[in-house]
């Protein structure tokens, strides 16, 4: 007798791990902060600014979101510095179990531009699938599939114009997980574009990482790689470290300061122009991001 599959992950979260590992909690773009308070009402405010390095601009946003976990349904309401309005309403498992849809609208006043993406997810044992449909843009129908059988992973995406009859874009992806490494391989862009991916858990507060692409389009660009690791110096403090194949060391620096507050740190060194008096843009980058959370 077969034991029960859990759930696999949905197509966007193949190769979360590494993903995770060689993207997150690298605060080099600037100085970024974020507040989150929690009402006993389940009404949640998240208020969160970036001021960019580069430009120095300043752009931010504040979200409310309502849950009642009873009915299975969450509202969303955004509101951003660019005077976006963003609304998002979720409803979980009302049809039957597995299944969720939501809505998500945007609308920009100022330039007269909106959005309208309506998204179902099913989720069971050894299956998790979705599609949506996004109504103002083709409209164009995107749907993809991930299949989970003792730890082998199989996943395809396809992007339907319904106004032109023709697939706009496809992709697969195929992997592997286990609960210390987890490996993905994917083929991106009509299987132009193909990455390999793996993570490790190397031990309880050691991980790495590693990820290739390779573009068949651009002959001349060769293989980008990436390689990377975390570390946990004790249970508040971890820091990250990755390069690439161009040569740019990025450092991250996360301590929790006390309980709901948290302090991260990053750094990006552009190895080859070490000595270089007046590098052409900016070579090398700090940042620096506070969150708040009640």
């Amino acid at each position: 007798m077969s034991l029960p599959q859990p759930v696999p992950p949905s197509w966007k979260d193949l190769g979360k791990s590494s993903n995770d590992l060689l993207s997150k909690d690298y605060h080099f773009a600037g100085a970024s902060l974020e507040v989150k308070t929690q009402t006993p009402s389940n009404v949640a405010f998240k208020v969160q600014g970036t001021r960019d390095a580069k430009s120095n601009a300043i752009n931010g946003d504040i979200e409310g979101k309502w849950t009642d976990k009873a009915h299975g349904l969450t509202l969303t309401q955004t509101w951003t510095t660019s005077n976006v309005l963003r609304n998002q309403i979720e409803v979980d498992g009302l049809v039957t179990k597995g299944f969720k849809f939501d809505l998500a609208t945007s609308l920009a006043p100022e330039k007269g531009t909106k959005t309208a993406v309506l998204n179902t997810v099913y989720k069971q044992s050894g299956l998790h699938s979705r599609a949506n449909i996004d109504l103002f843009k083709g409209p164009t129908f995107t749907a993809d599939t991930v299949l989970g059988r003792d730890g082998f992973l199989l996943g395809a995406e396809a992007a339907y114009n319904v106004t032109t009859g023709s697939i706009s874009r496809y992709a697969a992806a195929v992997g592997y997980n286990a609960p210390e490494y987890a490996i993905t391989l994917h083929g991106l862009n009509n299987l132009n574009t193909f990455s390999a991916s793996y993570y490790h858990r190397v031990s309880r507060d050691v991980e790495a990482g590693a990820r290739a692409v390779y573009d068949s389009k651009n002959t001349h660009g060769g293989i980008s790689l990436e390689v990377g690791t975390k570390t946990y110096l004790d249970a508040s403090a971890f820091v990250k470290a990755k390069i690439n194949n161009s040569g740019v060391v990025a450092l991250g620096y996360t301590q929790a300061l006390r309980p709901g507050v948290k302090a991260s740190f990053g750094l990006a060194l552009d190895t080859q122009k070490l000595n270089d008096p007046s590098p052409v843009g900016p070579a090398h980058k700090v940042g620096v991001q506070f969150v708040f959370d009640s």
